[in-house]
């Protein structure tokens, strides 16, 4: 491979005189001065260390994490205009505030869309922006429009706010206030508007100073305020008007300040003290005087304490109880926001307010989390922290094996975590934070990372085994590796570039899918750049170093050994381990080297390679476990020696039968090259599918009479055969939570909700799998939760799979012999009995030689099959199904599309009734679709929220004097209460409301005798001025663009795509139109949205970028080989291993392939095998691929060249035997290549944690590309040779005619 890619740059590069000289200058000084050399090795390693993303111990050095988060934030750029108007309904909020704001808010630069929503008390607009429009930018642009609202705009005294510098996806933290003893178990004893209290005005403030927190927002309880409720008949015995009563509370709250005075010089500051603090000092306040008698509240109504109204509930298994949700700002570290949340509530948690109950407990306020994002992103970082170690100890066996020289393994393999800690560097500083998607761009560049070790230390290899170069040291030694390195150096820059050319699809996505994945493309180019300049700037240094040990002197093999053999002694007490003993294993082979024969010098050698891989995956079995911690170390040590070992055999199969099988295919061309014709053929059938592939066959058929042709059985069942495969945005990342969001009935009070959301808690917590279900209904006192009463969020944490540390990795519990858990009361237990008796981590025995425990019962395979227990328990009479959902792609969804569904169809209609009527017929008709989950299907039910209109009758007023404002005042405050002033009580500020008394408001006959004062003093009831009417209303108004909007929510059924599903619903709407089965009423518009939309953008963005970039990487080649013949042979490796893509794709979603179990294990569990769709993560797999396909073509290609130029042969048995020369010499490095490529690959594709979701599609199609495209090792030089052969036959024929 070295010497190939040394020709590749031969061919062009050594005209650029001035980049060679740099990079020689380079390779020489840090050869020279080792010092330099090992201070920014160690620096490397240091910083590395302490800007890693894992939660590592770095002992004495400061932690600079690079920022860290489960998924990147792919949300749009939006910002929340949020309007209070309290007591008014959906209707009125959506004509005087959301339609007039949403009109003058277009105007903004840079705005996409706006939605608005309007709800019973408040108004919520959301300003959609382009990507390119900075955050804090759009804020300022939207503080000056509302700076200079037109006059009447919008009614007196309403002011719409700003909402958070966040999203909806910033809500990292949940929690409630729960009354704890000293052994922090439940006591109870507090009532909910004692800890609203403290939540509004302690804790809320305390975390919200918190740096990186944009928000804490209450939900639940009872916000405590002064009731005044008036009692009519006084007010009419003493002829006072309600309004007066409203005066008299206003002037009797009030505090004043009357400057200063001086009293024997000193200064005094004067206070008047006027503020409310108690119920009697309401009473006392004075609302008219009657014969020199005062009249006070108390004789005219009873003042108390009472609880506000309230939107929104807060449940916990089944009890109310009061929490908060705490909002990460915009841009800043998830991960480092939550710590420094914690911390604070470990500073302020002592001072919460404690009480002794009745039993003699005592009771302290404590926050208890139910949503933290730590433990899914430590599980995420988890899962990729194992699959980089996994490929990092896998490639450092494969090489080992592969490269059989010790000295030169332990180069290669050394360098390879430094590259991974330098990429971390890179990625603290350019801004990469660090998520399940970025840090597998370093999963899938290991292979190439190792490709660049192996070319270096290769070259050097070849040229100390040269003659001349035998037993060379000190400065020859120097010069010897100088040269070496040099030689490969450019044309190393050249293969590098040539990959990262090929991520330029990646880069050049946008939108939520540039958000997602351009992280990737930087971390991979991060981590082929450290590779690279690893192997210019320390891998020489350090090769001179470890080759220049004269271990022929018997001093220091002496040394060397005795090294080993203490160190493996240590080791071993150290660690209480056997393992390190193989390193004094490896020194005594070292001593007794010597004695061997000298037939034998060798094995020696291969003793200590031996032992050096068993280390080593003995090490990986023990992290890896493939077969589960069920089968115990030796039976997943065998299997993975078997894994590693039958790919390295098939591998070196075709290298041992390389000649006679090449032979044969120079010979027969036209016959092999039927193979990779039918292998790009076959790709091409599973990616479009046999109707798409052959569907101009049918045409013509159909054309010549034969017009059932597609119904014929050989067509049908090639159909089901090939149906091509789906498409889908991206695969979701399971998250270790649920978000069950059911709806009930508009007409529903807060009551009854409170009702069934308790009742689904209580139903939750019955399923053993569930750690915790947390109830919402309504909405948290926050702009960024726009949720009416009838709508439920039910926070859902279950178990994982086994016990996890706060890293996200499995703990091991002790066990006896029988593999039984030891119980701390010293019972013995197996899983299911455990589970059985509720046995916890509490109850079990940490033991690092134990084994893991299992939460979930044994017919729970997956997360899906509790998804599947949630929706049998959840059945409840009057609330409606819900889609499968997660938090933070609920978020996600939610801030993309508006909608709570992943996919749905959003209807524009001139009027509410009109847009319902028609979502409803859309409903019945996705139901019938097959592919449509039908229980999930659910259109708005918009209006059905019962209304009690109060008709003014102008008429009456006007014979009584009245006018509309007057009555609508009596309205306004009688029946809803008006807030009139607020107390100040410290810290604590609580609202003080008139109102009539409950039981003369709560029906329409009571409602119609609330007194009415007329300007003659005399008092008339409402039902003299009011006409009483019922209507049916918007429980809620959405709109987009001004334009009037309701959805159709529906979810896929499982083993469907997303783009499939769409597709298919809309065929069947459009067939019922135009059967007339469904007609669209004038005005109607309908469109389908979803997640869905983020993957056609992308495919299309994709099918434009992708063909730029391979022509790209052929022009690269075309430099290089300067003949469009050359290059396109060389090219022809994409095409290959493109189809090996979707071969292997097509391979995962076939029951048959790899359904056996070894040792209890089905291998299609184990691979996680399952119809993988056509995502953007597996684009991504597949441009990955791309990078790396055309390197066994131009390594083959240049050594053919090579031997061309040196041999010139001018007869087809002259070519063909240059051919198989040059073949020879290169197909044990490109399968060495290939081996580390695939292998390495092996741990990414049966991890299970969270983020392996994502990681699995990526790998799939560079898998199975890679393996296929072997083939070019044949491919290229048959190519080769035709197109060498045809020259000599054209050149003979002009000879023979001359």
């Amino acid at each position: 491979m070295a010497t190939g890619i040394y020709c590749l740059w031969n061919i062009s590069f050594n005209s650029n005189p001035t980049f060679h000289n740099m990079l020689n200058n380079i390779i020489k000084y840090f050869l020279e001065n080792k010092l330099v050399t090992v201070l920014i090795l160690l620096t490397i390693i240091t910083w590395g260390v302490a800007t890693s993303p894992f939660n590592w111990d770095t002992g004495f050095l400061p932690k600079d994490p690079v920022p860290v988060d489960a998924i990147p934030d792919i949300g749009e750029n939006q910002q929340i205009v949020f309007t209070q108007w309290p007591g008014r309904s959906p209707q009125d909020i959506e004509d005087q505030i959301s339609y007039p704001m949403t009109t003058y808010l277009l105007g903004i630069p840079g705005v996409k869309t706006i939605r608005s929503s309007s709800i019973f008390g408040f108004s919520s607009i959301y300003i959609i922006f382009n990507d390119d429009v900075e955050f804090y930018w759009s804020r300022s642009r939207i503080l000056e429009k509302l700076n200079s609202l037109p006059a009447g705009l919008l009614p007196d005294a309403v002011t719409p706010t700003l909402g958070p510098d966040a999203t909806a996806l910033g809500q990292v933290y949940w929690y409630t206030l729960e009354g704890r003893d000293k052994d922090n178990n439940p006591t109870g004893g507090w009532d909910l508007h004692e800890i609203r209290t403290v939540q509004d005005f302690y804790v809320k403030y305390g975390l919200n100073a918190v740096d990186g927190v944009s928000e804490v927002a209450s939900i639940g309880g009872y916000v405590q305020e002064y009731q005044i409720d008036v009692n009519p008949d006084a007010l009419k015995a003493y002829n006072i008007p309600l309004h007066k009563v409203m005066q008299a509370v206003q002037k009797s709250n009030k505090d004043v300040g009357a400057k200063t005075i001086e009293i024997n010089q000193a200064e005094y500051l004067v206070r008047g003290l006027g503020y409310v603090k108690k119920t009697e000092d309401i009473e006392k306040a004075v609302v008219a005087v009657q014969d020199n008698v005062p009249v006070r509240i108390k004789d005219i109504g009873v003042v108390s304490l009472g609880p506000a109204t309230r939107r929104g509930v807060l449940d916990k298994g089944g009890a109310e109880v009061v929490g908060g949700v705490v909002v990460a700002r915009y841009g800043s570290n998830p991960l480092a926001v939550i710590n420094n949340l914690k911390e604070k509530i470990k500073e302020i948690a002592p001072g919460l307010p404690k009480k002794t109950l009745a039993n003699g407990v005592e009771s302290q306020l404590t926050i208890v989390p139910f949503y933290d994002r730590t433990q899914l992103i430590h599980e995420t970082i988890g899962t990729l922290e194992n699959a980089l170690s996994h490929e990092i100890l896998i490639s450092i066996i494969v090489v080992l094996i592969l490269v059989l020289n010790l000295r030169a393994s332990i180069i290669i393999s050394g360098l390879l975590p430094v590259g991974v800690l330098m990429t971390f560097i890179v990625m603290r500083y350019a801004g990469v934070d660090a998520n399940v998607v970025a840090l597998s761009g370093i999963a899938i560049a290991i292979g190439v990372m190792v490709d660049v070790g192996i070319i270096f230390i290769e070259n050097i290899i070849r040229h100390l085994e040269m003659p001349e170069n035998h037993g060379v040291k000190g400065k020859e030694l120097m010069q010897v590796i100088y040269k070496a390195t040099v030689e490969v150096a450019s044309a190393i820059t050249t293969a590098l570039a040539t990959t990262v050319v090929s991520f330029v699809p990646v880069f050049a996505m946008e939108s939520a899918e540039g958000k997602l994945f351009r992280p990737l493309a930087f971390t991979k180019t991060f981590a082929l750049l450290s590779a690279f300049v690893l192997g210019l700037v320390v891998l020489p240094a350090l090769a001179h170093f470890i080759f220049g040990i004269d271990y022929d002197k018997k001093r220091v093999r002496r040394f060397w050994g005795i090294l080993l053999i203490v160190a493996g002694i240590l080791f071993a007490v150290y660690a209480w381990m056997i393992l390190p003993l193989a390193l004094t294993l490896i020194g005594i082979n070292n001593l007794l080297e010597p004695r061997w024969p000298e037939k034998y010098k060798a094995y020696p050698n291969y003793i200590n390679l031996g032992l050096t891989i068993f280390i080593a995956s003995f090490f990986l079995t023990e992290e890896w476990m493939p077969l589960g911690p069920q089968n115990g170390i030796i039976i997943n040590y065998f299997f993975v020696l078997f894994l590693i070992g039958i790919i390295l055999v098939a591998l070196m199969a075709i290298v041992h039968f390389y000649e006679p099988v090449l032979k044969w295919c120079l010979v027969n061309k036209g016959k092999f090259m039927l193979i990779p014709f039918v292998t790009l053929f076959f790709g091409v059938l599973i990616w479009l599918g046999f109707d798409s592939t052959f569907g101009i066959v049918a045409k013509g058929f159909e054309s010549v009479g034969w017009k059932n042709v597609r119904q014929t059985s050989g067509w049908q069942a090639s159909s089901n055969r090939f149906p091509g495969i789906g498409s889908e945005f991206m695969p979701s990342l399971n998250e270790g939570s649920y978000l069950l969001m059911p709806t009930s009935m508009p007409h529903s009070g807060v009551e009854y909700n409170r009702n069934v959301i308790g009742q689904l808690d209580m139903l939750l917590d019955g399923i053993p799998e569930v750690a915790m279900a947390v109830g919402k209904l309504g909405r948290v006192e926050s702009a960024l939760d726009p949720a009416p009463i009838s709508m439920f969020e039910t926070i859902i944490n279950y178990k994982p799979e086994f016990i996890l540390n706060e890293a996200g990795h499995r703990v091991h519990f002790k066990v006896d012999r029988k593999d039984r858990f030891i119980t701390v009361q010293r019972d013995t237990l197996t899983n299911e009995e455990a589970l059985e008796r509720g046995i916890t981590e509490e109850d079990l025995i940490a033991d690092e030689n134990g084994e893991f425990y299992r939460n979930w019962r044994p017919h729970i395979k997956s997360a899906d099959d509790i998804w599947d227990e949630i929706v049998s328990v959840t059945k409840i009479p009057g609330v409606t199904s819900a889609p499968k959902l997660q938090p933070i792609e609920t978020r996600l969804v939610m801030l993309q599309t508006g909608m709570r569904a992943p996919m749905g169809i959003k209807v524009y209609g001139p009027d509410l009734k009109t847009i319902e009527d028609f979502g409803m017929q859309l409903e019945v008709i996705l139901k019938e679709v097959a592919s449509v989950k039908a229980e999930a299907v659910f259109a708005d039910r918009i209006v059905g929220k019962p209304y009690l209109h109060l008709n003014i009758n102008r008429d009456e007023i006007s014979r009584y004097g009245l006018n509309v404002e007057d009555v609508q005042q009596s309205i306004e405050t009688a029946i809803g209460g008006m807030k009139i002033s607020s107390t100040v009580e410290g810290r604590e500020r609580f609202p003080i409301r008139v109102r009539y008394p409950r039981e003369l408001r709560d029906d329409p006959e009571s409602l119609s005798k609330i007194l009415i004062p007329t300007p003659v003093g005399a008092q008339i009831p409402l039902s003299q001025v009011v006409d009483f009417e019922y209507v049916r209303g918007p429980q809620a108004i959405k709109s987009e663009n001004t334009f009037l909007v309701g959805y159709v929510l529906f979810d896929k059924r499982d083993g469907f795509a997303e783009v499939d599903v769409v597709n298919d619903a809309q065929d069947a709407i459009q067939q019922k139109i135009d059967a007339g089965e469904l007609t669209v009423p004038a005005g109607i518009s309908y469109k389908f949205s979803g997640s869905y939309e983020n993957q056609i953008r992308a495919v299309k963005r994709l099918s434009i970028v992708i063909p730029i970039s391979l022509v790209v990487i052929f022009l690269l080649l075309f430099f290089q080989f300067k003949t469009v013949i050359a290059s396109s042979i060389h090219f022809s490796g994409v095409f290959v291993a493109f189809a090996g893509g979707f071969i292997m794709l097509w391979l995962y979603g076939q029951d048959w392939f790899l359904n056996f179990a070894i040792s209890g294990v089905n291998m299609r569990d184990l691979f996680q095998m399952h119809t993988i769709n056509l995502s953007v993560a597996v684009w991504v797999g597949f441009i990955a691929l791309f990078g790396i396909a055309t390197d066994d073509g131009v390594i083959m290609g240049t050594y053919i060249h090579q031997v061309f130029e040196e041999k010139k042969p001018d007869t087809i048995e002259g070519v063909r035997a240059a051919v198989l020369e040059a073949g020879k010499k290169r197909v044990r490095p490109a399968m060495m290549t290939a081996a580390v490529a695939i292998i390495a690959l092996l741990p990414v594709l049966t991890s299970t944690g969270k983020g392996a979701d994502v990681m699995i599609p990526m790998a799939i199609p560079t898998f199975g590309g890679m393996t296929i495209q072997i083939m070019t090792m044949f491919v290229v030089p048959v190519l080769q040779s035709f197109w060498r052969e045809t020259v000599i036959n054209n050149k003979n024929k002009k000879i023979r005619i001359k």
